[in-house]
């Protein structure tokens, strides 16, 4: 077995659209497993401290250290409960995360929309100040511009429909991979899973 990987939906989303990708780790011989959350009504700051609480706790249990696979907004999630030194986890991967914040949120933020993005607005909109330091963090970015986000923004390269590729980086990052796929479509697309998976064994992506 490859390891646990708790994995992270992102906003509105039920747990339901991690399922395919959960199947395709589970074939590679990860124990996938999901955490959910209120994303607009809990926020993601809360949501970090439960997940952080949770895997604690799991730790006493004798429970080993999982990696973590977040989607959009369940990938920033998934950095800011890794902020904790004391937590113990292994890699993580976030699959289309606006880590340097959203054009598109921040439009509907500009446009008294903000509450469409509930608690969880302001990491949206503004990303993350940098990466937790001493984890090894990589990046799956999507190519694919289909998505309601182009009816909110005007992207400048390329973007998966909500996020652009440029969103999706931060100083530090341990890998960063581009796949031809939508902002939802990483999580069905087998190209984005075996990213995925490369990065979680081994620190990089293939290719």
């Amino acid at each position: 077995m490859a390891g646990r990987v708790v994995l992270l939906h992102g906003l509105w989303n039920p747990r339901a659209v991690l399922w395919p990708l959960a199947a395709r780790l589970r074939a590679a011989g990860f124990a996938p497993e999901a955490f959910a959350y209120s994303s607009a009504f809990e926020g993601a700051e809360a949501a970090a401290g439960r997940l952080a609480d949770r895997l604690r706790q799991q730790a006493r249990q004798g429970r080993p250290p999982p990696h973590l696979a977040g989607h959009s907004l369940g990938g920033l999630v998934a950095l800011i409960a890794a902020h904790d030194p004391g937590l113990s986890l292994q890699r993580i991967v976030c699959l289309g995360s606006p880590l340097a914040g959203s054009r598109a949120a921040d439009t509907l933020g500009r446009h008294g929309l903000a509450v469409l993005l509930g608690r969880s607005a302001r990491v949206l909109r503004r990303g993350l100040e940098g990466l937790p330091a001493g984890r090894e963090v990589g990046v799956v970015a999507g190519t694919l511009g289909l998505g309601l986000g182009r009816a909110l923004s005007r992207f400048e390269g390329r973007h998966d429909g909500t996020v652009a590729v440029a969103e999706t980086r931060l100083p530090g990052l341990a890998g960063h991979c581009e796949v031809q796929a939508s902002h939802m479509g990483l999580l069905v697309s087998r190209t984005a899973a075996e990213a995925v998976a490369s990065f979680l064994r081994t620190g990089r992506f293939a290719g």
